[in-house]
């Protein structure tokens, strides 16, 4: 709800959350015609390549791995931003499930 009426450039989601993960406010993004196209980049403890996956799947552009540097996190916003604008989302989306 808070996305809709935000209509932020990018929505940075934790995956542990309190009474509702971050995969499920993902599939609820990905399913809304207001809020599917909003960049989701994903921060998480959880570090596998399986996590990654999930993220791809749900139509993630980005995922970075808890404890991070916030400077670096701001970095990451800023390239996912200018990439998306250029239209490769669906290349940071395939990217996800490059690394290891």
């Amino acid at each position: 709800e808070e996305v809709k009426r935000e209509r932020p450039s990018l929505v940075l989601l934790d995956v542990m959350m309190p009474r509702v993960d971050g995969w499920s406010v993902a599939e609820q993004l990905a399913a809304d015609d207001e809020t599917r196209e909003i960049p989701v980049v994903f921060l998480s403890a959880r570090a596998a390549q399986e996590d990654r996956l999930r993220a791809q799947e749900l139509g993630a552009v980005g995922y970075v791995v808890k404890p991070f540097d916030p400077i670096e996190l701001s970095g990451t916003v800023r390239d996912v931003l200018e990439r998306v604008a250029r239209g490769e989302r669906d290349q940071l989306n395939r990217e996800l499930s490059e690394h290891e």
